[in-house]
């Protein structure tokens, strides 16, 4: 809760950018400004800090330092991993696996390559939200160049077998690409021991800042480049580097990755003391694995009214959550997600996202848990559908 008494729940949309990456990012505003680019000595300072960021992501998720790019952020790095290797491998073949809850920076380039001639597959999910290994090994054809699946999805805290994902295409010699923005930083990621050869992550859902992100390859991957220009990042995605918010997500993400045990555990704390208050609310269910989950994202159901109309009522009680993806909710069409486990319509429509992060604390919980369930009374008292 903020001094002005505001509860901030909706940390997988963004998170608030942490104090050691602002300090690490303010000399690179200023004294060091030079493009890392340029031979002359003014610009060995944000050279070296460019290297060293490079080597602190790559440690964290066991790359080596080239093998990552520095993007704008997690959009650009999906695009960049799904278009590059289709691409890239179309003439060995044009089939490419993903699933139906994917975010839409997977789903609408999908879609693109299905205008271009490629053939994709969507895989469902079960009830909570996870892809069997089996049903996507049964799906690899001769044709297949490509699997894309996310590593945690970002409405309802699912994660997925990553691993025996990764065994399966490695195995197959097919390209593996994860969107690890929800994990990153949140989970343990280990791109070596899960046979990942691309990866996706954006500083803002890990307290970096914003409009940076990076994209980890794996060496020998053949992936086309998308960005034509000065030949930065090793010529695999020209213009100048974010110095600035390239320390910052590397400061953040180095924080985030040292107190990773500690804070699961604190934010998994919270979000089962919220869960379970919410829940106590008539006709309420928990949507999302219980198990494979990450630590912060509490995702309910609530019939007989909508998700927006709780959203609005939360946020004049000072109190920011989501109805599912922040990218998308501006839509009244139900979530994407929540259709591919199995709910109905007038089921999904009613949905909450709440998400905890590193600066969510027990009086946050409290006053949500406080605030919900007369504000649900309210609306069900109004709805046409609800039995009053």
């Amino acid at each position: 809760m903020d001094k002005n008494g505001y509860v901030y729940a909706d940390n997988a949309a963004t998170t608030r950018v942490c104090d050691e990456a602002v300090a690490a990012m303010m000399p690179y505003f200023g004294e060091l400004y030079g493009n890392p680019s340029s031979i002359y000595s003014f610009a060995s300072a944000p050279r070296e800090a460019l290297a060293n960021a490079r080597a602190t992501i790559a440690k964290i998720i066991n790359a080596e330092p080239d093998e990552i790019i520095f993007t704008s952020g997690g959009t650009e790095s999906d695009n960049h991993a799904i278009l590059g290797a289709a691409y890239e491998n179309a003439a060995r073949g044009k089939h490419i696996i993903t699933t139906q809850i994917e975010h839409h920076a997977v789903l609408h380039t999908a879609k693109r390559l299905e205008k271009e001639g490629f053939t994709v597959t969507y895989l469902p999910v079960d009830s909570e939200g996870r892809v069997d290994p089996a049903a996507l090994e049964a799906a690899i054809t001769p044709e297949t160049t490509l699997v894309t699946v996310m590593a945690a999805n970002n409405e309802v805290g699912t994660i997925e077998p990553i691993a025996e994902i990764g065994k399966i295409c490695r195995e197959r010699k097919i390209l593996f690409h994860t969107d690890a923005v929800q994990a990153v930083g949140h989970i343990e990621i280990d791109v070596k021991a899960m046979n990942i050869d691309m990866l996706s992550a954006s500083a803002h859902k890990f307290n970096g800042p914003r409009g940076v992100g990076f994209l980890y390859i794996r060496r020998g991957s053949k992936v086309r480049r998308l960005i034509e220009g000065g030949g930065q990042e090793r010529n695999r995605r020209s213009g100048t580097e974010n110095i600035a918010g390239i320390v910052g997500m590397a400061t953040a993400l180095s924080y985030a990755h040292e107190h990773m045990a500690e804070e699961a555990a604190r934010l998994s704390a919270l979000r089962d003391k919220l869960m379970g208050e919410i829940l106590k609310i008539p006709a309420t269910s928990a949507t999302g694995s219980l198990t494979h989950r990450l630590p912060g994202i509490v995702s309910v159901t609530v019939e007989g009214i909508e998700g927006e109309s709780m959203v609005l009522l939360l946020d004049l009680n000072k109190i920011a959550a989501s109805t599912g993806s922040a990218c998308s909710t501006g839509s009244l069409d139900p979530s994407h997600v929540l259709i591919a486990l199995g709910m109905k319509h007038e089921v999904a429509h009613g949905s909450l996202r709440l998400s905890l992060g590193r600066y969510s604390t027990e009086e946050d919980v409290e006053k949500i848990a406080s605030t919900l369930p007369g504000i649900v009374e309210r609306l069900r008292m109004m709805s046409p559908v609800w039995n009053n």
